[in-house]
């Protein structure tokens, strides 16, 4: 356009947008298409992390990651969708404005990046990523053919055309006028530079160098653009430029970014450490807590198989003496029963004479069976069951091998004669208090038993009043001891049967003597109660002395006077005594006392 007008804001956008990568040649598209980055390409820097392949048509994403432009195009969009399900200026509201950018997901920091309205087309185009790739088909190929003529292998390379030129191409480029001051550079020498310097090209215009910079557009633009699309913009040579810009990002990253990275390395780093230390002492661990758990089991199966001993030896034992209780029945049945058969049959069918004949022999037999003979109570034979064989897994045990160990084999059984009674509450007691005893429940070899649990049965009776029967309370300690309390409320003498498993222990049933609780005087210890009372007429005494004149307590010489210095509650003689008052015959007068003055 000859008139540029309101247009001429936008040409920088305009610009932007219609920007492409400049035309390959025909022999690079070869070479990067049978190339393929698995194995075959060492330089990573030409190789797309999405594809694999060398890059082509490489953009640069905002977040500084490179990709080749069909690779983008296939990432699905973050942000395609708006609220109302269409994508953003689509609909025909949108028409005549610039659509939405859309948001997308960098395939390799999982960044929202933002693409320009033009889509891939108007990224920036990474110029170092091909100056790899085509640095890396260089290095690649052992021979290329000549892109102009395509007959002879190249020797050389045009940097300025980005063409690879036989020797005769090569003689007929630099003889013609407008390639004539073009840099051409043997391949030889390039691959052993390591780097391809080309020159970055005009995508509007072909063969046209970028050299200029457009400051307000902050574009590279060649000539021709400048002429056209920037006549009015402040375009200086890149040369020119250059420090300016490459100073401020090389302050943003030496002076920021560089020892930013320099912290976030070493924080990496010691992070990986401590990644690795955690490692290693969570298999170090890992190991000590394998070989902890096999030595436990080994010391569990040993614990288990020393309980399964024991309770194999406990049961051969019980087993014998329950073997050997029935040979000795079997055998004082035997007798018994032969002795029994014998007299009946004697006294049924004998006659006087065959009795009084056999007499001798049958009453010595019989008086033998009946004074040696083996007669146990059933109550007392055959009770072990097995019933007192308990385990208790919650019990500790002795340890193996260092290791505690839980779960215990209880074979005691208790024997009602063996156990004893502890405390003097079980012979004495006082009226009104509490007392108490101790019952220690042993088993047959006199061993405390260890644990509670038996049944156990206290009972405290009155001798004289059988209906007087006192509470009591029996407590299991859980060691083999049982505490036993009451409070009777008389005195008197009374029965305690102390039972275990429906027998009396050794000495049960026990004489309990209940005291009379203490009785403190009430009155006062007087001579008498005209003295005490100074000559009052009411006042009174626990004895039955009296005085004439209307005095109503007892008085010096006269009737009913004890004679001696006595208490005015119970007319005790004796000042440390016990009070009587209301538990003589002729206590009549026991619940008076002196009159306080």
């Amino acid at each position: 356009r000859n008139s540029y007008g309101a247009d001429r804001i936008n040409v920088a956008q305009v610009t932007m947008s219609l920007r492409e990568e400049r035309p390959v040649h025909e022999s690079e598209i070869k070479t990067r298409t049978a190339v393929k980055a698995s194995g075959n390409v060492p330089n990573s820097r030409a190789v797309c992390s999405v594809c694999d392949r060398m890059f082509r048509e490489p953009k640069i994403l905002p977040c500084l990651h490179t990709f080749c432009a069909d690779c983008i195009r296939q990432v699905e969009p973050f942000s395609a969708l708006g609220a109302d399900g269409k994508r953003p200026g689509s609909s025909d509201d949108s028409r005549g404005r610039s659509p939405l950018p859309l948001t997308v997901l960098c395939p390799q920091c999982d960044s929202e990046v933002d693409l320009p309205a033009s889509g891939v087309d108007g990224l920036t185009t990474d110029h170092l990523a091909l100056d790899e790739v085509f640095m890396e088909t260089l290095l690649m190929e052992d021979s290329v053919l000549c892109d102009l003529c395509s007959d002879s292998d190249a020797e050389r390379r045009c940097e300025v055309c980005c063409v690879n030129l036989c020797d005769f191409c090569s003689q007929a480029h630099r003889r013609q006028k407008r390639t004539s001051s073009h840099s051409i550079h043997s391949l030889e020498e390039l691959k052993s530079w390591g780097r391809l310097s080309r020159p970055v090209l005009c995508s509007l215009h072909p063969g046209q160098e970028l050299r200029l910079f457009c400051e307000p557009c902050d574009l590279a633009v060649c000539l021709e653009c400048a002429a056209a699309f920037h006549r009015d913009h402040q375009c200086s040579p890149t040369h020119d430029v250059i420090y300016q810009h490459g100073d401020r990002i090389r302050e943003l990253v030496s002076g920021s970014l560089r020892p930013r990275l320099g912290r976030l390395e070493e924080a990496l780093r010691r992070v990986e450490i401590s990644q690795e230390t955690l490692k290693t002492r969570t298999e170090v661990l890992a190991g000590e807590i394998r070989a902890f758990a096999r030595s436990y089991a080994s010391a569990v199966e040993a614990h288990c198989c020393s309980l399964l001993r024991t309770l194999e030896e406990l049961k051969v034992q019980r087993r014998n003496q329950l073997n050997l209780q029935s040979v000795q029945l079997q055998q004082a049945l035997s007798d018994v029963r032969g002795g029994v058969e014998f007299a009946e049959r004697l006294l049924t069918c004998g006659s006087e004479a065959e009795i009084l004949s056999a007499k001798g022999v049958t009453m010595r037999r019989l008086m033998s069976l009946l004074e040696c003979g083996y007669d146990p109570h059933p109550a007392t034979v055959g009770h072990d069951n097995g019933s007192s064989i308990n385990f208790l897994p919650q019990e500790s045990a002795e340890q193996v091998d260092g290791f505690p160990m839980v779960g215990v084999l209880h074979a005691k059984a208790v024997d009602p004669c063996k156990c004893t009674i502890q405390g003097e509450g079980v012979q004495q007691g006082v009226e009104g208090q509490q007392g108490e005893f101790t019952l220690i429940c042993k088993d047959s070899a006199g061993e405390a038993m260890g644990k509670g649990g038996d049944p156990v049965l206290v009972s405290v009776v009155h001798k004289d009043r059988k209906d007087c029967i006192v509470e009591t309370t029996v407590v299991d300690n859980g060691d083999g001891s049982y505490a036993v309390s009451y409070t009777p409320v008389e005195p008197g003498s009374y029965s305690v049967w102390v039972c275990v498993k429906a027998q009396h222990v050794k000495g049960s049933p026990f004489v309990l003597t209940v005291k009379r609780k203490f009785r403190h005087h009430s009155g006062i210890f007087h001579c008498c109660s005209f003295c005490s009372s100074g000559g009052a007429k009411e006042a009174r005494c626990g004895c039955t002395g009296t005085m004439p004149g209307g005095f109503q307590g007892c008085g010096h010489g006269h009737k009913g006077h004890p004679g001696k210095p006595h208490w005015s509650c119970c007319a005790n003689v004796v000042e440390g005594s016990e009070c009587m008052r209301g538990l003589g015959p002729g206590s009549l007068r026991g619940h008076v006392r002196t009159v306080e003055l």
